[in-house]
């Protein structure tokens, strides 16, 4: 029996049971399933929001006060259990839950138990069971985690505690990326901002030592929130992607690569970020789409200054001895001052006369040939003709190239202009300088006009600076073969990326990659193992690579360097540049196993098993490992790539530090008041006005502050929003809501543990004793459907209906029913047979029922797992080494199963006709029933059915209609099955025959076009086999509801 909660927090009412003779979809299909996970998601926004209101609207002053007062006065958790050590249970269960309380201690018992690390089998080999290895994508220590991290933990946990739990070697490496640009980035403002200083003001090595300290507070801030996320991490391997074992990676794969002919150095067109005064890889570059004429604030210069984007402006070049002139047009008309060359289309008439011929530069004394070329003119566009700066231009680079024009740099790394400009531009910044351009332009005649040019800019993705195109010597990596490499094997299924719609993105990308600049122009990260050999007497060209010696250690470097002196005298300079933080991290699956050494964590637990990450570091990250994993080990790193959504707020908007809507996992987990939210956003680098906008974005989206969820209910709700869509639209209120379950949880199972006397003892196997009843056998064969379909879910990754199966077996199936129908089973009238059956059955559904919760929910289920008893003989220590639920044939009750869903479909009929007539007190049912079978059913049901329905009095069951008494109200659920209810004396008897008189127009409706169907000529060989039975089953079901309803208006009649 499977429904769907309208609130994570709430126990609803089962639904009434379905209209007799309308198909219902199964429950059990994909699409059936989809919908139902989808209403859950729906309905608990909705009921989050139901409990914002009600929260605001209390039932009395009174009331609202004293629960004001009583929160007030429970006092604060304290921890008194020492690290390490396992927390004492031996005192009773708190009055309610307290996640602060539940989830302290236990991980630090844990990691002291070893839990952590890999089982091994007894010959030190991963166990027959197999392997499950994961590597956590390392955050960066840029700053402490943010929510998004806690999606990642939340899912990765799940799916190692779950192989862990199924008897697997599990291993799951937790680590920390450098990240180059961001972190050296944030301490320089940081620095900048606490002390006026710049990196340079401290120099290199003391920078160096100011960024380790950031790194270290981060580092250990991070750790802290991974174990607080319940994060089951190996923390005896925990790597850094530049301690020495992993940079011995780095400098493997530079000085490799190298060799091979993948690596190479060349003075190409790069990304240049003149904020971060780096080049970056097109990766990392963003474009911002502009429909037109654009003003903008750019980062480096005043903020009340704005530029002029999206707009293409026209002008002239004069010709050579001549009056002609030629126009051309650009988008960025500052760049004219690094001009070439013009190009125009061999073909076109109109430039004929001009082949050959040469234009003059109206601001610097250069000539700049008239070239032809067919690839980079299209004669149909503008003027036809087209100015040419190969040396900030990508298509202009290729340009210069094929026709071997000058190549002019003609901007500083800061963003001014060089001598190359002359002394008019020079030391001029770029905006500036694109604004005193088309002056000049204008002064000299030569401009001609600007229109609006829908266009992209391109933006970087960390600082928000226009990139700009630049001529740099850098080292690449041609990436061609790898990703053919890389396509390759993923076609041929070694590697398989979900959702579909990331694996087209795959390939889309791999097939068109260009190659990787890997030069980072920063002082934090691995410094490229490459020395310039100065040779006494030569000139020789730094931008040329054959001057150039790479090596693993510097006497490898120093051989390599007199091969190439020959004799000669010489000196090392060591590159200044260090390696993008990519090149590092795709190393990761592998470096942090040992790699290039063969270790045993190399041999046991490489390639690893999933790859789970955001879709937005596809290329980044994942692409790389996948490339460099292939060259390097010949294998691909691991088998399965999985990629969750992007966390964004309620509103949907990304998150972002100046709207205030990053949130820290650690304040949704304790809950944090606003005014200490405000205080957070002084830690950062934000200025008084984007900390002003930063507090008015907290206070509209959090105006009583963040509420203690707990970290159970923060993963529980991560889980369930994991649909298989692009983003989550996080609500704190719907995380709050699923610690309304854990609380449910938590008091159901304190409660169920009362029917444990002092006597009680579990059965030393979880095999059913053949004692069980019949609510028994249905709630066992639905926890055996909840353990095969949770197990499935999980091999599929839909983690939403994994906890929607969870959610639905412990309200609706455990608590709502079999725990509320024990009470008549634990009567003390009740036969102790039946008494000892029902304890063994609870505890079994407690103990599996928290199994099956406890890869999403690892502190609320060992809380509750530690209290109840072992069975005999049962040594394990901890529900995270227990072994996980699983189908077993021995659960399988479908006979039973079937009986007690028609009992509980009577159930819930009846609970619907008792409200339909408003009754709440002294309730009477009958059930008419016409075979032995069903008689001795509901019979055994009917203290059951009298529990579980709130005002009931009695139930009693009839084989013979004449056994109803006078006025009744009535349904049919089969044609052999009705439930009536006692209404005499309480309802308006001509309404009542009018209800009938309508129920029964159209019961005999419906029965008179299934008739007309059945009638059909060859209806027998036309129509399946399947769809007959189910249509005779609906004739007869209303015509037993019409013969029904006719006795119920008779009766009804007759009390006149």
């Amino acid at each position: 029996m499977s429904q769907t909660p309208n609130d994570p927090s709430l126990t609803v009412p089962p639904t009434p049971a379905s209209t007799p003779g309308v198909d219902v979809p199964d429950p059990n299909s994909k699409s059936s399933a989809k919908k139902e996970a989808k209403r859950l998601q729906k309905e608990a926004k909705l009921a989050a929001k139901t409990t914002k209101v009600t929260v605001s609207n209390p039932a009395g002053e009174k009331k609202a006060k004293e629960q004001k007062e009583k929160k007030e006065a429970e006092p604060e958790f304290n921890n008194t259990t020492p690290p390490g050590q396992k927390k004492d249970l031996t005192q009773k269960m708190a009055d309610g839950y307290n996640p602060i309380a539940i989830e302290s201690a236990w991980y630090d018992w844990w990691d002291a138990q070893g839990f952590f690390s890999p089982q091994m089998a007894s010959d030190g080999k991963p166990k027959p069971e197999g392997t499950f290895i994961m590597t956590f994508p390392p955050p960066n220590v840029t700053g402490s985690l943010h929510i998004g991290h806690a999606l990642t933990v939340a899912i990765q946990d799940s799916l190692i505690r779950w192989n862990r739990m199924l008897g697997k070697t599990t291993l799951f490496v937790p680590g920390f990326d450098h990240a180059g640009i961001s972190t050296q980035s944030v301490v320089e403002k940081r620095l900048y901002k606490t002390t006026g200083q710049t990196r340079h003001d401290l120099g290199r090595e003391k920078f160096l030592e100011t960024v380790l300290q950031w790194k270290n507070d981060y580092q250990g801030r991070i750790t802290n929130q991974m174990r607080r996320l319940g994060g089951s991490f190996d923390w005896e391997r925990v790597a850094f992607t530049m301690n020495p074992m992993l940079s011995k990676a780095v400098v493997e794969t530079f000085c490799r690569l190298h060799e091979d002919g993948i690596l190479y150095r060349a003075n190409r067109l790069v990304n240049w970020c003149v904020r971060l005064n780096t080049t970056l890889s097109n990766l990392e570059v963003e474009q911002k789409q502009l429909t037109g004429r654009t003003l903008l604030n750019v980062p480096g210069y005043d903020s009340k200054e704005k530029f002029e984007f999206g707009v293409i402006t026209s002008f002239a070049y004069p010709i050579e001895n001549s009056d002609e002139k030629i126009v051309v047009a650009t988008t960025r008309p500052e760049t004219m001052l690094g001009d070439t060359a013009v190009a125009v289309h061999p073909d076109d008439p109109r430039y004929k006369h001009l082949h050959g011929k040469f234009v003059l530069h109206p601001f610097v004394n250069r000539r700049l040939p008239i070239v032809t070329d067919s690839i980079a003119v299209d004669m149909e566009f503008g003027t036809g003709a087209v100015k040419i700066t190969p040396a900030h231009d990508i298509n202009d680079y290729e340009v210069g190239i094929r026709h071997k024009l000058d190549f002019i740099n003609i901007l500083n790394d800061d963003g001014t202009f060089n001598g190359n400009t002359g002394d008019q531009y020079k030391g001029m910044k770029r905006f500036h300088a694109r604004v005193a351009v088309v002056k000049a332009l204008k002064d000299a005649g030569l401009y001609v006009e600007m229109k609006d040019n829908p266009m992209q800019i391109p933006i970087c993705a960390k600082s928000g600076d226009v990139i700009e195109p630049v001529l740099k010597p850098q080292w690449w990596v041609d990436c061609k073969p790898l990703a053919e490499e890389a396509i390759k094997r993923t076609r041929a299924g070694e590697l398989v990326i979900a959702p579909k719609q990331s694996e087209a993105e795959w390939f889309r990308w791999l097939e068109n990659i260009q190659d990787w600049c890997i030069s980072r122009q920063l002082w934090w990260g691995h410094r490229c193992p490459a020395y310039f050999v100065h040779i006494e007497g030569s000139d020789q060209d730094a931008n040329d690579g054959k001057h150039w010696v790479v090596g693993r250690t510097l006497k490898e470097v120093t051989e390599r360097a007199k091969a190439l002196a020959q004799g000669a005298k010489f000196t090392l300079e060591q590159d200044e540049d260090v390696l993008d933080t990519w090149f590092s991290s795709g190393l990761w699956p592998f470096s942090l196993m040992g790699w290039p050494e063969q270790t045993p964590d190399f041999h046991n637990f490489y390639p690893g098993s999933v790859l789970e990450t955001g879709w937005d570091i596809l290329f980044f990250w994942v692409a790389r490992m996948v490339m460099l994993g292939i060259k390097l080990t010949g294998k691909v790193p691991f088998k399965e790539v999985y990629c969750h959504a992007m966390v964004r707020d309620a509103h949907g908007r990304k998150m972002s530090k100046s709207l205030g809507n990053v949130v820290d996992p650690i304040d949704v987990i304790q809950g944090l008041p606003l005014e200490t939210l405000h205080e957070k956003l002084n830690e950062g680098n934000l200025d008084e006005k984007e900390i002003a906008k930063a507090k008015a974005g907290q206070k509209k989206d959090y105006p009583k502050g963040i509420p203690q969820c707990g970290t159970d209910a923060l993963r529980f709700a991560f889980c369930a929003y994991s649909g298989g869509g692009r983003d989550i639209n996080l609500e704190i209120l719907r995380v709050e809501g699923y610690r309304k379950f854990c609380n449910k949880i938590f008091n159901a199972t304190k409660f169920a543990m009362l029917k444990f006397d002092a006597e009680f003892v579990p059965e030393p196997t979880v095999k059913p004793t053949g004692n069980e009843n019949l609510v028994e056998k249905w709630i066992l064969h639905n926890l055996n459907i909840a353990a095969e379909d949770i197990n499935r879910y999980m091999t599929d990754r839909n983690f939403m209906m994994v906890t929607t199966s969870v959610h639905n077996f412990w309200l609706y199936e455990l608590c709502d029913i079999f725990i509320e129908a024990m009470k008549p089973m634990m009567d003390g009238s009740a036969p102790l047979a039946t008494q000892k059956s029902a304890q063994q059955t609870l505890y079994t559904c407690l103990d599996y029922g928290l199994r099956l919760l406890h890869p999403i929910m690892p502190f609320v289920t060992e809380e509750l797992w530690q209290r109840l008893q072992r069975r005999p003989n049962d040594p394990t220590p901890s529900i995270m080494v227990s072994s996980y639920p699983t189908f077993d044939n021995d659960f399988v009750f479908a006979d039973a199963h079937k009986e007690f869903e028609l009992v509980f479909s009577v159930l819930k009929t009846g609970r619907s006709l008792a409200a339909s007539y408003n009754l709440q007190v002294d309730i009477q049912f009958f059930v008419h029933v016409q075979s032995a079978r069903e008689e001795a059913i509901f019979l055994s049901q009917a203290p059951t059915i009298v529990t579980l329905t709130k005002g009931c009095t009695s139930a009693k069951v009839v084989r013979d209609l004449k056994d109803i008494p006078a006025g009744c109200g009535s349904s049919v659920l089969t044609p052999t099955v009705a439930v009536h209810v006692l209404v005499r004396g309480l309802v308006d008897l001509d309404a009542e025959i009018r209800k009938c008189d309508k129920k029964l127009s159209l019961a005999q409706l419906n029965l008179e076009k299934l008739r007309k169907i059945e009638s059909q000529p060859n209806y027998e060989d036309t129509i399946p086999a399947g769809v007959r039975v189910s249509n005779e089953e609906k004739r007869k079901t209303y015509e037993a509801e019409i013969t029904t309803l006719e006795s119920s208006k008779e009766m009804f009649a007759n009390l006149k």
